[in-house]
């Protein structure tokens, strides 16, 4: 039995299922998880001691790459004064500052600690701020795992939620509307009906929880003008894509400002640090200054605002995205000649450091189109990779991330191993 087959036995004694988050299970694609000991740059190794090339990059925030030697010394600087105080610190002013710099449509912002509560926060701000209940979701966006959210589309156009996990109560989910992603028509139907009931359009503008699907530019043009039509805030979730897809967020690539964004993953630089902000007329309204209550003791965790600062640094740096960019569509078009090559169906996109492959002849528009993608090619195509040192979201529908340090190098071995992988699929 290998190390990794024996800790996975131990954990599912201690732990439900053997994790701490449910897609390290692979459950989607079969086998059994490795456990990581350590990383450097673009790669990770296991507990057997085998060295992968990683593409999810703790899903995101090692957008510099792993254990940056700058990143390593502010951590250490920052825990040798301390781990945690419950108190303000000026490291949570600097963070905020940068964020306001880089993202236009902040003017104020609020640090907490997971994506799932800024998102959480966010959402709670809009109703408060609005005084109205109704939440329009897009099927396939993921905005955590707070009960209001875990909900899935009805049958008809106009069918309220239905909770998508056991422990939610249908109360929880009604004032959440679910409609397709990527569909503006659709959302302008709603609006003409029951625009003056919405308090908030949330949206992954880059989704990444349904494999890349970037939204299209008519889409959110039609999502920004019917908010402010109709007085309902829009909310940009840029968990994802913040910071990762363009340095001011997918937000300032398709040139659309939202009322508030939620952010997480690069700005902890691995850490947990995650916040939510937006205009200064709707922060006024959270706790301390407003009704809207929201707190957390770890909030704004001096360790975790240092890890983020570091990397807030680093991807400042002239050419970090013009390369970042180049690098990760280096790696889809090779993906993709080596797939053509073996008669393979398949297709990929990307978005700065963001990527996704789909094993079908047309890159999907929304969560439709994606599931009808060959999941078991997927999952075949995952395995071969994995074996030959290829680390790949253990799952068909998550998007991937490249980072600074996957060189040319690195990009070329993983396509040639998926020469390789893809032969194996075409026998």
């Amino acid at each position: 039995m290998s190390n990794n087959e024996t800790l996975f036995a131990r954990a599912q004694r201690s732990t439900p299922g053997g994790v701490n988050s449910p897609v390290r299970a692979f459950r989607s694609v079969g086998g059994t998880p490795r456990f990581i000991t350590h990383a450097d740059g673009a790669s990770f190794w296991d507990a057997d001691g085998k060295r992968y090339i990683d593409y999810i990059g703790s899903w995101g925030p090692a957008i510099v790459g792993h254990a940056h030697p700058d990143v390593v010394k502010a951590v250490q600087e920052a825990a040798a004064r301390g781990l945690s105080f419950g108190a303000p610190t000026e490291g949570e002013i600097l963070m905020a500052e940068e964020i306001c710099r880089i993202v236009p449509s902040i003017e104020q912002v609020r640090l907490v600690s997971s994506g799932t509560e800024a998102a959480m926060s966010a959402l709670r701000l809009a109703r408060g701020a609005t005084g109205r209940d109704l939440v329009i979701k897009f099927e396939g966006c993921y905005h955590g795992h707070a009960d209001s959210m875990l909900v899935k589309a009805g049958s008809g156009l106009l069918t309220f939620g239905n909770p998508t996990s056991s422990g939610v109560p249908e109360d929880f989910a009604k004032h959440t509307m679910v409609l397709d992603y990527n569909n503006p028509t659709q959302l302008d139907e709603v609006f003409k009906k029951m625009g003056n009931q919405v308090a908030a359009v949330i949206v992954e503008p880059v989704a990444g929880n349904m494999n890349l699907l970037p939204a299209t530019p008519e889409f959110l043009k039609a999502m920004r003008d019917l908010c402010s039509q109709y007085g309902a805030l829009l909310l940009f979730d840029e968990v994802m894509s913040g910071f990762r897809v363009a340095l001011g967020g997918a937000q300032s690539l398709y040139g659309i400002q939202p009322d508030m964004t939620v952010l997480g993953k690069v700005i902890g630089g691995g850490l947990p640090v995650a916040a939510f902000g937006g205009r200064a007329d709707l922060m006024k309204h959270l706790a301390p200054l407003g009704p809207v209550y929201q707190a957390g003791t770890l909030s704004g965790n001096p360790v975790a605002v240092a890890a983020g600062m570091a990397t807030l640094k680093i991807i400042q740096k002239p050419g970090f995205y013009e390369n970042l960019t180049k690098q990760t569509r280096k790696l889809i078009d090779g993906l993709s000649a080596q797939a053509a090559a073996s008669g393979i169906a398949f297709c990929g996109n990307a978005v700065g450091g963001m990527f996704g492959i789909y094993f079908k002849d047309k890159i999907p528009t929304n969560y439709t189109e994606m599931m009808t993608c060959n999941k078991d090619l997927f999952n075949q195509f995952f395995h071969a990779m994995l074996d030959e040192g290829v680390y790949l979201a253990p799952s068909a529908f998550e998007a991937g991330f490249v980072s600074a340090a996957h060189d040319d190098a690195v990009i070329e071995q993983t396509i040639s191993i998926a020469k390789k992988a893809f032969a194996k699929l075409s026998k």
